[in-house]
C-alpha cells in the first residue's frame, strides 16, 4: 500500500485527541473549527497534516471521500 493511500485511510479513522471535539472523527469536526485552526496554525506533525487535509477536503466539498474510505474499511 502506498504511503499516500495509507495516510488517507488513517485520516478517515483519526479522532481528535484533545480539545472541544475530543474523540470526534476529524471529518466530523465542524468546518468553522478547522478554519479557526487554519488561521491559528494546525498542530505540528501527523495530526496537523491530517487536519489540514480535512480542512482542504471540506473547503472543496470533498469530505465524502473520507467517509467512503472509512465505510469501506470497517
Amino acid at each position: 500500500m502506498t504511503p499516500d493511500k495509507q495516510f488517507l485511510i488513517d485520516t478517515a479513522h483519526m479522532k481528535m485527541p484533545f480539545g472541544k471535539y475530543k474523540n470526534t472523527l476529524l471529518i466530523d469536526i465542524p468546518e468553522y473549527y478547522l478554519v479557526w485552526y487554519k488561521n491559528k496554525g494546525f498542530p505540528s506533525g501527523k495530526l496537523g497534516k491530517m487536519m489540514g487535509l480535512v480542512y482542504e477536503l471540506k473547503l472543496n466539498g470533498l469530505e465524502d471521500l473520507l467517509r467512503k474510505i472509512r465505510n469501506n474499511s470497517l
